[in-house]
This record gives C-alpha cells, sequence and structure tokens, in this order.
C-alpha cells in the first residue's frame, strides 16, 4: 500500500467481513427452517457455531501470524472462509450448514487479528488509536448496510444466495490481499507453533497488568455493545411499541452516531493522550448508563429523552473501543498478532455472556439490557480510575 490510509481502507475492507458474514443472513432464518425442514432454534445454531469459531479462531490464528507474517495467513484463511461460504449456498441440512458455518468462522477469524496487528506493525503510540477510529469509518457501515442487503438478496434470489454473495466478497478480499498488502512485519523464523509455548506465550501477554487492565476494560465496552445488540430489538419493538421500519432506523441512527463519535475521538486525539481522553469518556459513559437505569425505573416516561440517552450512551463506545485496543495493543509490537487474537478471544467471550444475561433475565421489560449496559460502563469506569490499578506494563519474555 502506498500510504497508510490506503493501509486502513484496505484493512476495514477486510474487517467488514465479519459484520457482514452475522447480518447478511439473519433475515433469512425462517427460510433457512422451511427449506432445511428444521426448526428455527435449529438455524440459530448456526449463529453460534459462527461466534464459537471466531473465538477459538483468533487464538489460533494470533501465533500463526506472528510465525509466519500477516499475508500468508490471511491468503489460506479468508480462501477457507470462501470454500466454506460455497459449501453453505449449497448445504443439504442444518447439520452440514452449521459445521460448514464453524469453518468459515475459522477461516474468517484471521481478518479479525490480522487488522489489528497490521495497525499496530504500521502505527506508533498516538497513531494506533486513531488509526482504529479511522478504521470504524470504513467497516462500521458493514452493521447498517447487510440487513438491507441480505433482505434484498432473500426477496429476489433466497437464502443461498446469501452466502454467495459472501463468498465473492471473500474473493474480493483475496485479490485485494495478493495484489496491495505489503507485509513489512514479515515471517519470524524462531516463533515456536508447539501448543505448550503457545500457551506460555498466552499466559505472559495475561500475565502483564497493563495488557490485562486494558483489554479487560475493552471487554466490558465490548460488553455494552453485545447487551444492546441483544437487548435492543425487543426493547425497541416490544417495549417502546416501534415498528420493524422505526427500528432499523433507531438502529441505524445509533450505528452512525458511534461512526461519528469515533472520528472526533480521531481528532481528539491530535491534542489529547488516548488514556487521559478514554479515562473522561469512561465517567461520561457510567453517567449516562445511569441515567437510562433511572430512566428505566421510572418507566420510561419519556421515549424521546431515553432514545437519546440511549443515542449518547453508545456512541461513547466510539471513542472507548478504538483507544483501550490501542492501550492493550501497544507494548506487544513483536507479539501483535498473539496479543490481538487475545483481545478478540476476549470480546467474543463477553459477546457470549451479553447474551446468555439477556437471555436468562429477560422479563418482558428493558431492565436486563440497561442493567448490563450500565454495570458494564460503572465496571469500565472503575477498571479506569482506581489508582491501584494503575500500572506500568512489565516486561514480556521473548516468546520461543
Amino acid at each position: 500500500m502506498k500510504t497508510k490510509n490506503q493501509l486502513i481502507l484496505l484493512l476495514g475492507i477486510i474487517a467488514a467481513l465479519g459484520p457482514l458474514s452475522i447480518d447478511l443472513y439473519l433475515s433469512g432464518f425462517p427460510e433457512i427452517g422451511k427449506d432445511l425442514n428444521t426448526p428455527i432454534n435449529y438455524v440459530s445454531l448456526t449463529l453460534t457455531a459462527y461466534f464459537i469459531g471466531i473465538a477459538i479462531g483468533q487464538l489460533i490464528n494470533g501465533p500463526l501470524l506472528d510465525r509466519f507474517g500477516r499475508k500468508k495467513p490471511l491468503i489460506i484463511g479468508v480462501s477457507i472462509y470462501v470454500i466454506s461460504g460455497l459449501g453453505c449456498a449449497f448445504a443439504p441440512d442444518i447439520y452440514m450448514l452449521i459445521a460448514l458455518r464453524f469453518i468459515m468462522a475459522l477461516g474468517g477469524s484471521v481478518g479479525m487479528v490480522a487488522t489489528r496487528a497490521l495497525i499496530r506493525d504500521n502505527f506508533e503510540h498516538q497513531e494506533i488509536a486513531r488509526a482504529f477510529s479511522m478504521l470504524i469509518l470504513v467497516f462500521g457501515t458493514a452493521p447498517i448496510l447487510a440487513p438491507f442487503l441480505g433482505s434484498y438478496i432473500l426477496a429476489n434470489y433466497g437464502w443461498r444466495y446469501n452466502f454467495v454473495a459472501l463468498a465473492v466478497y471473500g474473493l474480493l478480499i483475496l485479490f485485494l490481499i495478493i495484489r496491495f498488502l505489503k507485509d513489512i512485519r514479515g515471517p519470524q523464523e524462531d516463533y515456536s507453533l508447539k501448543p505448550l509455548d503457545i500457551a506460555k506465550g498466552y499466559g505472559q501477554l495475561i500475565a502483564d497488568p497493563r495488557f490485562l487492565l486494558y483489554a479487560l476494560s475493552s471487554g466490558f465496552g465490548m460488553m455494552a455493545m453485545f447487551a444492546y445488540i441483544s437487548g435492543s430489538p425487543y426493547v425497541v419493538r416490544e417495549v417502546l411499541g416501534f415498528d420493524e421500519m422505526n427500528y432499523a432506523m433507531v438502529f441505524g441512527g445509533n450505528a452512525l452516531a458511534y461512526i461519528g463519535a469515533s472520528q472526533v475521538n480521531r481528532l481528539i486525539l491530535k491534542r489529547f493522550e488516548v488514556l487521559k481522553t478514554s479515562k473522561v469518556v469512561s465517567l461520561i459513559f457510567a453517567v449516562l448508563g445511569i441515567g437510562l437505569a433511572v430512566n428505566t425505573a421510572l418507566g420510561i416516561p419519556s421515549v424521546a429523552l431515553f432514545l437519546v440517552n440511549f443515542l449518547l450512551f453508545l456512541s461513547m463506545l466510539g471513542f472507548i473501543n478504538p483507544n483501550l485496543q490501542a492501550l492493550a495493543l501497544e507494548p506487544f509490537k513483536a507479539q501483535a498478532g498473539s496479543a490481538a487474537a487475545l483481545i478478540g478471544a476476549l470480546r467474543m467471550l463477553v459477546a457470549t455472556l451479553a447474551s446468555a444475561y439477556i437471555s436468562v433475565f429477560h422479563d418482558a421489560s428493558a431492565w436486563p439490557m440497561v442493567s448490563l449496559m450500565t454495570l458494564s460502563a460503572i465496571i469500565l469506569l472503575a477498571l479506569l480510575w482506581y489508582p491501584k490499578w494503575q500500572v506500568q506494563s512489565s516486561k514480556v519474555l521473548p516468546h520461543g
């Protein structure tokens, strides 16, 4: 790539594979169930399998990216994604579809890890967080457009062509990687892929106080995000009484606010340090979370006020997500792949916990969603502000 802006554009295209792989086919769940003669809860297992595959795949791909460089694992992983995506389009039954979705995730997860690692390879210090903010601008449009594109393909061609579309997008990514991606880091011949050495490398990262602090903080930010993703369809449609189109507008508006905040963050970081910015934002985040809780406790007397509070709360994640990932990755240039993988796996873990919390505590109100969003914000605030947890990074031993 000739410039860093071009690199961010390419990484954004790669990163968009994640939300596209989830959002593009969701509208086709009923049709998949009918076509494969299976209950809808079995169809939902295709999404569960994908989440599990992403978590496992990131932990596998991280060391591979550190050992073989970024480009070769990306080409192999995306190729696996394309082949399994085409397999999903021809799946004869639900069991094959579930298995192929898992394999898709194993292959596609390399892009999630590689984008973070490549940002760490090519940017330093304050630039890392600004690069993550720019990345959000590129791939953040995917969750907005994917449901509409998926519904169009479903209505005109059928659910199987959603997977054809994903495979075609994967082929586009393959072309761009082969043609334009420059791997400035290259392979590390002395990097061991023995299971015990990989486990030791991950253990060293977890044992590093700075990595643990910021990775956990990032995880609680994502817990608030996934509480919203899991709970908002019911809250907005059933509790607030919005129809499907109005829900899409609320969802899209929140997504735009998140993207917009990430760009404000990029500008702020030209003048202010990443950690100080994150601490101030975490305070606002917690106050807005408490505001949501109070509004809910009062029975949501003003829907408009609730929605504004909702939007402002979610927009804070446009500061929190890029900044905390940058803080966690910054000390680990030599282990960027493994560090990025561990952060990604942690984020998938909290996504699963958030979804489970919403399901277990569902009570026909907004409380399950709002309580988890508020709790996540308060814990994040405590992590960033408690003086004894403001530690410096310890020395990470070489992996090998």
